[in-house]
């Protein structure tokens, strides 16, 4: 939303780079569970020294923690403008989302597949339908496809291009597709692990096109709805809220947008969950009830969000969402280090290790993010 708003479609190249980018990320992953039949987070446990292990889970867990503070502030949001309660209210219902994660505890993990891509199809066709009223210039939006580097030279667009990428490729999230996609081998022979990748990798670009979709239609929808019309400051979602109504006509877009935003919350709420019990399994051996992880997880997220809220009032509330997603990306190489070593290792991968071509692309992909991320840093402490 804030890139859209105040930077029209220049970071539109951003979304497309980091969605490709993903793929790549989430198919090494594919490859690695598949292939050793372990996760990130086992073989990270295995292959490093118990400090440098807990280092690891810890940075998992912030991630974890990020996202799930996220999830709070757009459901908070979500309530606020769906029920017109206040923020601090909305933030406070978000803690009971854990009796859905009870409830559903002993689930399998297709049927909470199944559950997520509702959610996501529901908020696809939430945007869907705004671009439709939004109607954007689409020779424009084309022209935001084209990598411009000039924009990323500075502080502001180059922090809403990291969040972007926090965003999109998320450090928890490799650590939970190299242990999920395992479920897919059917048979320990080599021609059933190679089915499985290819099954895999196909999933991971249909699911990621789809995320490219949905992010691509939100900063289309700002630009178009916000940055065209003079609104250059949009930067807040609620006030994204009250100006489209009459940039688009009609309350109906508002209530997508509402709905849009609760959907987004209680997807990641499940992969979130799910992903903690990945790492706190691979890294130190222990395990807890589902319901309990996600009890410690939602109140970890909670207290920064409450004292944000009440402390800095509600304009606090779309930086701290971008805040999160940086947080992500700050982390990233940070998983990717293990993830890339792994894969290119062929005594562990055997047949599956990665190509010459796979190996310039994931460690081209590291050096890429890394330099954003000090760049970011070198712009704050200067």
């Amino acid at each position: 939303m804030e890139a859209g708003s105040r930077f029209g479609y220049s970071l539109l190249f951003v979304v497309v780079l980091a969605s490709l980018s993903g793929m790549v990320l989430q198919n090494l992953c594919s490859r690695l569970g598949i292939a050793t039949g372990r996760d990130l987070a086992q073989l990270s446990a295995a292959r490093y020294s118990r400090n440098v292990a807990k280092g690891q889970w810890l940075l998992a867990e912030l991630s974890i923690i990020a996202t799930d503070l996220a999830e709070v502030l757009g459901a908070a949001l979500a309530f606020h403008l769906l029920l017109g309660v206040s923020i601090t209210t909305g933030v406070a219902l978000t803690a009971f989302d854990t009796l859905i994660v009870l409830a559903l505890q002993g689930a399998n993990f297709r049927r909470l597949e199944a559950i997520v891509l509702g959610l996501i199809a529901t908020i696809a066709s939430c945007f869907a339908v705004e671009l439709f009223l939004i109607k954007p210039f689409w020779p424009d939006v084309v022209a935001g496809l084209k990598p411009s580097w000039d924009v990323l030279s500075s502080q502001e667009p180059l922090y809403i291009a990291i969040g972007i990428l926090g965003a999109t490729v998320m450090p928890h999230n490799l650590y939970l597709h190299s242990s999920v996609v395992q479920t897919r081998v059917n048979g320990a022979d080599l021609a059933s692990k190679a089915t499985a990748i290819r099954y895999a990798r196909l999933d991971t670009i249909g699911s990621l096109s789809l995320a490219l979709l949905i992010n691509a239609a939100i900063l289309i929808l700002a630009a178009a709805a916000f940055h065209k019309t003079g609104h250059t400051e949009v930067v807040e979602i609620q006030d994204a809220y009250h100006l489209l109504d009459p940039l688009v006509g009609g309350a109906i877009a508002s209530v997508l947008f509402g709905v849009a935003l609760l959907a987004a919350g209680q997807s990641s709420t499940f992969t979130g969950t799910i992903a903690g019990q990945v790492v706190l399994e691979g890294f130190l051996q222990a395990k807890i009830p589902c319901w309990q992880r996600r009890l410690i997880t939602r109140a970890l997220a909670l207290i920064p969000a409450l004292i944000g809220v009440i402390w800095l009032g509600d304009s606090s509330v779309g930086k701290m969402l971008v805040l999160s997603q940086v947080v992500l990306s700050l982390q990233l190489p940070f998983a990717l280090w293990p993830l890339i070593r792994f894969t290119s290792d062929p005594q562990l991968m055997g047949p599956f290790v990665n190509s010459r071509l796979v190996k310039i692309a994931a460690w081209g992909l590291f050096g890429l993010i890394s330099a954003a991320n000090l760049t970011l840093l070198w712009f704050w402490v200067s």
